[in-house]
């Protein structure tokens, strides 16, 4: 277990560390409170050392915002190239996210926070982490993560091709960019499905949510297995067919990629850039050398039944980035034993599409998500 130790009150204590990030525990940890001047607290944490937060809340918050503030004075390159641009803006994301993290909070052992005016986080907490056991230290962005988290899962995301919402938990991708799910919600089924009036089945390989799943059931898909190698993806696509009354339809299993046996149609939407991710959250915008992309690939032939078709869903960004080529795409699927039958497409709707400050806005812009429909040659 790995543990955080400081001094307070002339007095060493410790307790648990916790990263989603997989950060290790800091070796320096210096208590702050109300007196902590931002200027010294950012100097701290650009050094190396933490600070765990003993006065109020909100002014944590406050903080936090004013160290943000520092780091945003210094301007980010924006790079030749694309490419470039695009790890330049990820190394400084990275170090943003590092200096920031080093402002801790301890939580207490029912996840609560002793601190002036602290909000009851113990409930987004308990959702988050699980039961609480013992007191544990963690960022306060993180801790900020969790509590936005909680309110996206009380609250769910309106999906107009299901008339309905779904509730995303902590650390399972959010289905808020909608052009995806209307692809699969627009597009064909594959004529095996159409002669049969029983009887059809799909699978929904990284599931997330489970929103493609069910949106699968909905259209008529007499079972639907949907997979995640997330355990809380698992546990979150679950309660969301549950909430829609489709569990007798939707069946959820993992941590794996393809379940056992074939299908009529198999379907994956996965990470769009072949990046490694940093915390959580990031694993449903980046898939480490694409292994996730070849892997649905590479296991279609093996699933399909005759006549079926795999689904593709996959944005052209990391084209527009030089992180993978068409070609690259294109021969992956060739090897995997695999034939182009139609490609559908679709441009983005979200805002950062036109977001002329974002240093990535010409890739944005010439983004295009598309819904590939592949058969075995």
């Amino acid at each position: 277990m790995s543990t955080v130790h400081w001094t307070e009150s002339h007095t060493s204590r410790s307790a648990r560390w916790h990263s989603e990030s997989d950060i290790p525990p800091h070796d320096r940890v210096v208590v702050a409170d109300d007196r902590t001047k931002a200027d010294t607290a950012y100097r701290l944490a650009c050094e190396g050392t933490a600070l765990l937060w003993r006065g109020d809340f909100h002014n944590a918050r406050r903080l936090l915002q004013a160290m943000g503030r520092r780091i945003d004075r210094k301007p980010v390159r924006t790079g030749d190239d694309p490419t470039e641009a695009f790890h330049l803006q990820r190394r400084a994301r990275g170090h943003r996210a590092r200096v920031l993290g080093r402002l801790l909070v301890l939580l207490e052992a029912d996840h609560s926070l002793d601190l002036r005016r602290a909000p009851d986080v113990r409930r987004a907490c308990t959702e988050a982490y699980g039961a609480a056991h013992e007191p544990s230290v963690i960022s306060l962005p993180e801790l900020l993560g969790v509590i936005g988290a909680h309110e996206w899962r009380k609250k769910g995301v309106e999906i107009p091709a299901l008339d309905a919402r779904v509730h995303p938990h902590y650390g399972v991708f959010s289905p808020i960019r909608g052009e995806y799910v209307d692809l699969v919600a627009d597009a064909p089924l594959p004529a095996s499905m159409e002669d049969r009036a029983a009887d059809r089945t799909a699978f929904d390989l990284g599931t997330g949510t489970g929103v493609l799943a069910a949106l699968l059931a909905r259209r008529g898909v007499d079972r639907v297995v949907a997979t995640d190698i997330n355990p809380r993806a698992l546990e979150c696509a679950r309660e969301n067919a549950h909430r829609l009354d489709l569990s007798e339809r939707v069946e959820v299993v993992g941590p794996t990629l393809f379940p056992e046996g074939r299908a009529d149609l198999i379907v994956c939407n996965p990470p769009w850039l072949p990046a490694r991710p940093t915390s959580a959250l990031e694993r449903g915008v980046y898939d480490p050398d694409g292994d996730m992309l070849r892997g649905f690939l590479d296991g279609l032939t093996a699933h399909l039944e005759p006549g079926g078709e795999g689904w593709l869903i996959l944005s052209d960004l990391a084209e527009h980035l030089g992180l993978r080529t068409r070609e690259e795409l294109l021969t992956a699927i060739e090897a995997a034993g695999l034939r182009v039958v139609d490609r559908t497409d679709t441009r983005p709707r979200h805002s950062r599409a036109k977001d002329t400050t974002d240093p990535l806005h010409t890739a944005r812009a010439a983004e295009v998500t598309s819904l590939w429909r592949l058969t075995r040659v």
